[in-house]
């Protein structure tokens, strides 16, 4: 993935401290991704979530923020900053197409813990999407200790990541998200799962429409990143997770999807390039 020539999204904070250095893996986003990175780069994921669950607690700390530069922005802040400028001009691009206009999200660069407008933000949550504040969290330390200690090193995997979280901005925008919230209290814990997979492949769908898009209006793929993407999708599968971190696999417990339904839609969104044949059963909002 070549980003060089790409420039750093105005619309990064950086905090540092703020909370207690706290790694959980009790089935969270963040055992999602330690899993998908382990499968991705042949680790075995138990090894690595026993290895995480090691680290010593840091101690509390009083956070600071400022707007992430070139001269405070580590690499994998340097890279994800990018990813977000990109993301930014694909999805303005887009909204206009239609019209509209695109609300480009704050994204929140933080380590050990951090509070958010959805709640305190801590590494055992991984990358998340609020939408009380239209922010993508994404804790560097996170990413820092799985790189040094297992070698992780797959940029396109981690963008594509990122621009699952930013997907879940553009439904946010479009109502989409607001619709499936609003019919949580009349639905039961399985039909509410069932429209959480939805939701969660249209994301899917939207970080390969990004791909698509930002390659055409600044080529960045190399050989091999696409197949790391579908790497990473087919890694989270529901199915995939629920076979490596307990040994048997319950559908009615999907929130995700399945390996091949993500693979399925994530490259659906990449060949098309197009929101309009993103419809996962859930609509299309107002686009």
């Amino acid at each position: 993935m070549r980003l060089d020539d790409e420039e750093m999204s105005e619309n990064v904070e950086k905090r540092t401290g703020g909370g207690m250095r706290k790694i959980g893996v009790g089935g969270g986003i963040g055992t999602i991704i330690i899993i998908v990175l382990a499968l991705i780069f042949k680790q075995d994921p138990q090894q690595v979530m026993q290895a995480v669950q090691q680290v010593s607690p840091g101690q509390e700390q009083a956070g600071t923020s400022e707007k992430l530069t070139k001269e405070n922005a580590s690499p994998f802040e340097v890279m994800s900053s990018k990813v977000l400028r990109s993301t930014e001009r694909v999805w303005k691009q887009g909204f206009q197409e239609r019209n509209k206009t695109y609300e480009v999200p704050g994204m929140v660069s933080f380590e050990k813990g951090t509070n958010s407008g959805c709640g305190f933000a801590e590494s055992a949550m991984g990358p998340f999407y609020c939408p009380a504040d239209r922010k993508v969290y994404l804790d560097v330390s996170f990413f820092n200790e799985l790189e040094q200690q297992f070698g992780v090193k797959g940029d396109f995997s981690k963008a594509y990541v990122i621009a699952h979280e930013v997907g879940h901005h553009v439904q946010n925008l479009l109502g989409i998200s607001s619709k499936l919230q609003s019919m949580r209290s009349r639905l039961s814990e399985k039909e509410y799962n069932k429209l959480s997979v939805m939701l969660e492949l249209q994301a899917d769908f939207l970080a390969g429409v990004w791909a698509n898009r930002a390659n055409k209006i600044k080529p960045f793929l190399d050989p091999g990143d696409i197949e790391s993407g579908l790497n990473a999708a087919s890694a989270v599968g529901d199915d995939r997770l629920q076979q490596a971190s307990t040994g048997q696999v319950v559908p009615d417990a999907f929130t995700h999807g399945t390996s091949e339904q993500r693979m399925f839609w994530f490259k659906k969104g990449f060949e098309s390039g197009n929101v309009a044949e993103g419809d996962t059963g859930i609509g299309l909002g107002n686009w």
